[in-house]
């Protein structure tokens, strides 16, 4: 606004702090009670477009009536006609104070109580706004609970519970206004996320499987919480070789190593996903330096979501030998992936049954099974294939039908194939595989673990 524009009453609002809209027109209803309880005829505040007439000069044609003026002079101790003068021309005569010396009228108690009841309307809407702690509590507990018996419930009750808890993120992220309750919010949702992107690609549902560790990804971002963001990456690296891009996989695996605050465990698993990735590309050498680095992690550093949580976002040994025995079959390497298979079994047997996770006992028998298929020791992998064969159908997740396909294929080989203990072997995998929730879901089954 040009400065010979300006009015008196622009010079004021600017001096008294209140040029805005929303603060003028605050004072002003403040000034207008005063005097109405005072039994004075007043007006409401002018509308935004003629307050700002107001501090122009020549932009209104007439002196705003009385109920108006009234108010207008309450405030700024000043009569109308002078307000509305061009502020070069305010008469500066001993009456009139500058207008730097200007403070607001003397309060009255009605005044007082209306901001008292403003402050206690306020506080109450920001306590109103605020979560009980206890429920962000009991969320945590849950997802503490679901990721520890991921390994031990169908997928399908899996995806419930996970969905359900995301759900119950999203909802609360709505009621409350403290950011200290956000971050932990965010941190459930990307929790709550992860486990949902670890149970779609156990059903088979590659594209949502992807989007839901992207979304965990994301979240982790928000709140620059390095470990969920590591596990992320992980699981997005894991599904990029299984979706036949082991390259892309090697890429992601790299940059979950990248992100802050990650422990051991972490290090291991994207290590133990990084070798896989080269068994896929045929890399043998580099797939052997990252089963190496993967054993090198022993630093004793920590993070919550991988050390305290564990469950599915762990990678003790079991699970690092069942990965690893799965890279050296993807390299032809039979007695190096019986080692691994059978030590990941070996260590598994010495937890009570009912603790035993079926994505890692399942995988690791199958992958022993394979090991002796590739030195035709058909009856040696029936055996080892026997406590797979119990496995109800609801927990036929990803994990064991890709490596069971595998399997498959192996009995092709000229040296097994006219075997009738194969044939055998062959049709028992076939009709197992067609029952599970992956094929409910209509998955392809691509050859992740290549023949």
């Amino acid at each position: 606004m040009d400065k010979g524009r300006r009015t008196v009453l622009f010079q004021l609002v600017t001096d008294m702090g209140i040029r805005s809209y929303r603060a003028f027109s605050q004072a002003y209803s403040r000034a207008e009670e005063q005097l109405r309880g005072e039994g004075h005829d007043v007006a409401p505040p002018p509308g935004a477009r003629h307050y700002e007439r107001l501090l122009m000069a020549g932009h209104v044609k007439t002196a705003p009536f009385a109920p108006t003026a009234r108010v207008l002079e309450r405030m700024f101790q000043q009569p109308v006609g002078v307000l509305l003068l061009p502020a070069s021309e305010k008469p500066m005569d001993g009456s009139e104070s500058s207008s730097r010396a200007l403070s607001p009228p003397v309060l009255n108690e009605s005044e007082l109580l209306m901001t008292a009841r403003d402050a206690a309307s306020h506080s109450s809407e920001a306590a109103a706004s605020r979560l009980d702690e206890l429920t962000l509590d009991q969320l945590h507990d849950d997802l503490v609970k679901l990721s520890q018996k991921y390994g031990n419930m169908p997928p399908t009750e899996v995806f419930h519970e996970a969905n359900n808890l995301l759900q119950q993120v999203q909802v609360n992220l709505e009621r409350t206004r403290s950011p200290e309750q956000h971050k932990r919010l965010y941190h459930a949702a990307a929790q709550a996320s992860a486990l949902l992107g670890a149970v779609s690609f156990d059903l088979g549902a590659l594209a949502p499987a992807v989007s839901f560790a992207r979304s965990a990804a994301q979240y982790g971002k928000t709140i620059d919480y390095g470990p969920v963001q590591a596990y992320a990456y992980g699981m997005l690296a894991f599904m990029a070789f299984w979706d036949g891009r082991p390259g892309e996989a090697v890429r992601l695996a790299h940059t979950a190593q990248s992100f802050g605050g990650i422990g051991d465990t972490a290090r291991r698993r994207l290590f133990a996903i990084e070798a896989r990735a080269h068994g896929h590309l045929r890399a043998d050498d580099q797939a052997k330096a990252a089963i190496q680095a993967a054993s090198e992690q022993t630093t004793g550093r920590r993070d919550e979501l991988h050390d305290d949580i564990g469950g599915e976002f762990g990678f003790d040994a079991a699970r690092t030998a069942m990965s690893h025995a799965t890279t050296c079959l993807l390299m032809r390497d039979p007695t190096s992936a019986e080692e691994f298979a059978t030590t990941a079994l070996e260590l598994l047997s010495a937890q009570p049954q009912a603790s035993v996770p079926i994505v890692v006992s399942g995988p690791a028998a199958i992958d022993l099974a394979r090991a002796r298929l590739m030195r035709n020791e058909v009856d040696g992998a029936r055996e080892a294939l026997n406590p797979v064969f119990q496995v109800p159908p609801n927990w036929r997740g990803s994990g064991l039908m890709e490596r069971l396909i595998a399997t498959r294929i192996e009995l092709t080989r000229p040296q097994l194939r006219s075997a009738p203990a194969a044939q055998s072997l062959a049709e028992q995998i076939e009709a197992f595989s067609a029952v599970s929730p992956a094929r409910r879901l209509g998955a392809q089954n691509p050859l992740a673990i290549e023949a």
